[in-house]
C-alpha cells in the first residue's frame, strides 16, 4: 500500500506536532505543511524537511517567503493538488473558508476542535466512535477537553451501559507560548451555562448524558477536570476496578499522587519532561488514583489535560478512519503510539 500524503495546513501549536507525528508513521507520509507568511515556525519546517507552502495563493504573499530565504514551493491549492488528506490546524473562525477550498479540490479533511461540530457533521475520538469515521469525506478531532473526558468516561460507558456526568473544567488561560492573554490575574468563570465541552462529548458520544461549566485560572500549564458521575444501580464496580479499568485503557495515565509527589499539574508536566518526551508533552490523559473515589453509585474524581499535544495521536488514528484503512480503533492507536515513541526516543 502507498503511503497517504498528508497535508497539514498551519503549522503552529498543534500543527507542528501533528506533523512530526505523522512523519513518524509507516503508512503516512508528510508532504508539507502551510504557514501564513515567514517566521521562526519556518526554520523548523525547513530543520524537518518538510516542504514549506503558504496559506494563501497570492503571489506576492508566496513571494514573500523567498525574501525572507525561505524556499515556498507554493500556496495551498498547490499542496491540496498532491495531497489525500488535510489536517486543519488553522486559527479558529477560518473552518468554513477552507472547508470550500478542501472539497473544491476533492481531498478528506480534518478540523480540531476550535471548530464547531456543525461544520463538517461528523466529530471523532479514537475510542469513542471510529467505526463512524469510516471512509467518511471529513470529520472533526474535538478539542483537548472533550478529548480528554472521552478517554476516561467511554470506558465507564461501555463497562455500565449509561452514565450521567457533571463536570467542571479548570482551564489554563493561555498556552505556554501565548503572550496575547496575559500576564492573567483572576479566576474567570465561563458564563455560558453549560460549557460546550458536555454537549460536545455527546458529539462522539451521545449515549452519554453529561454537563459542564468551565472556570479559566492564571495557569499554562494543564487543564483540570473534576468530574462527577452516577453510574446505574448493580454496576458491580468498586473505587479499585474502576481504577484498574483506566489503568487498562489506551492513552490513560492513572498514578498515585501523593506516592509519587505527583499532587499538583506542575509536577506532573515535570514528569513528562523527565521520561524524555519531546516539548515535555504528554500525551495521556492523567488520572490522580487517589483522587477517585466511588460513593454508592456516584463517582468523584480529578483528571489533567496537556492541552497542547492529547489531540495529537486522535488525528493520527482519525487519518486512518478516513481512509479506511483500519477498522479497528485499538489496532491504529497501538500502531500510532508506538510509531510516536519511537520518533520521540530518537
Amino acid at each position: 500500500m502507498n503511503a497517504i500524503k498528508v497535508a497539514i495546513n498551519g503549522y503552529g501549536t498543534i500543527g507542528k506536532r501533528v506533523a512530526d507525528a505523522v512523519d513518524a508513521q509507516d503508512d503516512m507520509e508528510v508532504v508539507g505543511v502551510t504557514k501564513t507568511a515567514p517566521s521562526f515556525g519556518c526554520n523548523l519546517a525547513v530543520k524537518k524537511e518538510f516542504p514549506l507552502y503558504c496559506t494563501s495563493d497570492e503571489t506576492k504573499r508566496i513571494s514573500s517567503f523567498s525574501e525572507s530565504h525561505f524556499e515556498c514551493c507554493g500556496g495551498l491549492s498547490n499542496l491540496l493538488s498532491i495531497a489525500d488528506v488535510v489536517i486543519d490546524c488553522s486559527p479558529g473562525n477560518v473552518g468554513s473558508d477552507n472547508l470550500s477550498k478542501y472539497q473544491d479540490a476533492g481531498v478528506k479533511y480534518i478540523f480540531q476542535g476550535g471548530e464547531k461540530h456543525e461544520l463538517t457533521g461528523l466529530s471523532y475520538t479514537s475510542s469513542a466512535n471510529h467505526t463512524e469515521n469510516l471512509n467518511a469525506e471529513g470529520s472533526r478531532v474535538v478539542s483537548c477537553n472533550t478529548t480528554g473526558l472521552a478517554r476516561t468516561l467511554v470506558p465507564l460507558y461501555e463497562y455500565c451501559g449509561s452514565l450521567n456526568v457533571e463536570c467542571t473544567m479548570i482551564r489554563r488561560a493561555a498556552d505556554p507560548g501565548d503572550s496575547k492573554k496575559g500576564p492573567i490575574n483572576a479566576i474567570k468563570p465561563v458564563l455560558k451555562v453549560p460549557s460546550h465541552h458536555g454537549p460536545d462529548v455527546m458529539t462522539v458520544k451521545p449515549e452519554i448524558v453529561i454537563n459542564s461549566l468551565a472556570v479559566a485560572v492564571p495557569t499554562t500549564i494543564m487543564h483540570v477536570h473534576a468530574i462527577v458521575a452516577d453510574l446505574p444501580e448493580n454496576h458491580g464496580l468498586t473505587t479499585e476496578s474502576i481504577v484498574d479499568l483506566w489503568k487498562g485503557t489506551p492513552r490513560v495515565v492513572v498514578m498515585h499522587g501523593g506516592g509519587n509527589r505527583l499532587t499538583t499539574t506542575a509536577e506532573v508536566m515535570e514528569m513528562a519532561r523527565d521520561i524524555g518526551r519531546k516539548w515535555g508533552d504528554l500525551h495521556e490523559i492523567f488520572v490522580w488514583e487517589d483522587g477517585a473515589k466511588l460513593v454508592g453509585d456516584r463517582l468523584y474524581y480529578f483528571q489533567a489535560i496537556h492541552q497542547e499535544s492529547d489531540v495529537i495521536p486522535e488525528n493520527i488514528d482519525c487519518i486512518r478512519a478516513l481512509m479506511g484503512v483500519e477498522s479497528d480503533w485499538r489496532s491504529s492507536v497501538a500502531k500510532t503510539d508506538a510509531a510516536i515513541s519511537r520518533y520521540y526516543s530518537l
